[in-house]
């Protein structure tokens, strides 16, 4: 099944549409992170009006809490948390893996402790299959084993094994539901493994394909290394997903070779602790320089809270721990991605990516600017 059109490239970068259940989605997309099945500190009215047309919700969270059969029984999660557009699951095993929860990986599955209560707990590829089903998302993903880095070549060379069988498992138990299912790319930090990875889901006809085992603490230079080393031999008719990335410059980097999709804590994690984008770099605004500061967050920037607040005011806001902080700071970065990918597209359309790459590199001050 072919879920994404391309309708224009500018050197490796593309653009274009995914085809969900829920509505068309532009690409290159970036999705808010919605782990609990909503975006920390904002309301889906907000999310519409800023333009967001997919986000990204986790299949072990939610299996974990509300359960993932209330949600089946209450008509699935677009229903149950009253967002009509699209979402993607995760499949929860980065998550299990990041969490430190206590686990054993097993040939049949994992098993683990939630991070919750205590509990155990055994998730095979096939529950992960039916977990999503339940939820009813418009895109589901296998699941796999995230290693750690560093990890040896031989705990590496297996993980890969395991991953390509949990993924023909999760193939063939993918029987009902309407998702498109999206295979994981491992192969940790070693290029033959990260090939060999590829070439087994590309065998596979997946519906999209994800790169994932990244952004776990490795030099971001080693990090495109495994990237480059694969993604010219994904399918060019299927959606490309890089998960858990990240900065603006991370998107930018990832869409100049050709990636479709990317999700991130990023905007919503830093919006919680002051951290503010701006089309130089990102701002602290607890800093005190903000005390008298009446300018917006960014004078270029739409949003609602560049529209209405000083950036003294949000620094008041944050070192006073009012609530109010989270949604305002949440609301600005989440603006501020939507409007950098907008950005991306339409520089891809007027085959001008490679111009604006430039001039975004030549001001950018970085992700972690600290002022």
């Amino acid at each position: 099944m072919e879920i994404i059109e391309i309708v224009k490239k500018s050197g490796n970068a593309r653009t274009g549409f995914l085809k969900t259940n829920h509505g068309s989605v532009d690409t290159p997309v970036f999705m808010p992170v919605g782990t609990q099945g909503t975006i920390k500190a904002a309301t889906h009215k907000d999310l519409k009006e800023i333009g967001v047309q997919m986000i990204l919700s986790n299949a072990y969270h939610l299996y974990l809490r509300p359960g993932d059969g209330l949600i089946k029984e209450l008509g699935g999660i677009h229903k149950f948390s009253s967002w009509d557009r699209a979402i993607l699951t995760d499949s929860g095993g980065y998550q299990i893996f990041s969490l430190g929860v206590l686990r054993k990986i097993k040939e049949e599955g994992v098993e683990f402790q939630s991070h919750i209560d205590g509990s155990k707990h055994f998730l095979t590829p096939e529950k992960v299959i039916e977990i999503q089903s339940n939820i009813a998302s418009d895109i589901w993903m296998c699941l796999d084993e995230c290693v750690p880095y560093p990890s040896s070549y031989e705990y590496t060379e297996k993980s890969v094994e395991l991953t390509k069988k949990w993924a023909q498992r999760s193939k063939k138990a993918k029987k009902n539901g309407k998702g498109a299912l999206f295979g994981i790319i491992q192969g940790g930090f070693y290029k033959d493994l990260r090939i060999r990875s590829a070439k087994d889901l590309i065998e596979m006809e997946f519906d999209g394909y994800a790169i994932g085992g990244l952004s776990v603490g490795e030099p971001k230079s080693l990090m495109w290394d495994m990237v480059d080393a694969i993604i010219d031999m994904l399918p060019p008719n299927k959606p490309r997903y890089l998960m858990g990335l990240g900065f603006p410059e991370d998107i930018i980097e990832g869409v100049k070779r050709g990636i479709d999709m990317f999700d991130c804590i990023i905007p919503t994690r830093v919006a919680r602790n002051g951290g503010l984008f701006t089309w130089e770099g990102k701002i602290n605004i607890k800093n005190a320089k903000y005390q008298k500061d009446t300018r917006p967050v960014d004078e270029n920037c739409g949003c609602y809270t560049c529209r209405t607040y000083s950036r003294a005011y949000l620094r008041h806001l944050i070192v006073s721990h009012e609530l109010t902080s989270f949604y305002l700071n949440t609301l600005h970065n989440i603006y501020f991605y939507n409007e950098l990918l907008k950005k991306i597209r339409e520089a891809i359309k007027n085959d001008t990516f490679e111009k604006f790459y430039e001039e975004f590199k030549s001001r950018w001050k970085g992700g972690e600017l600290s002022d």
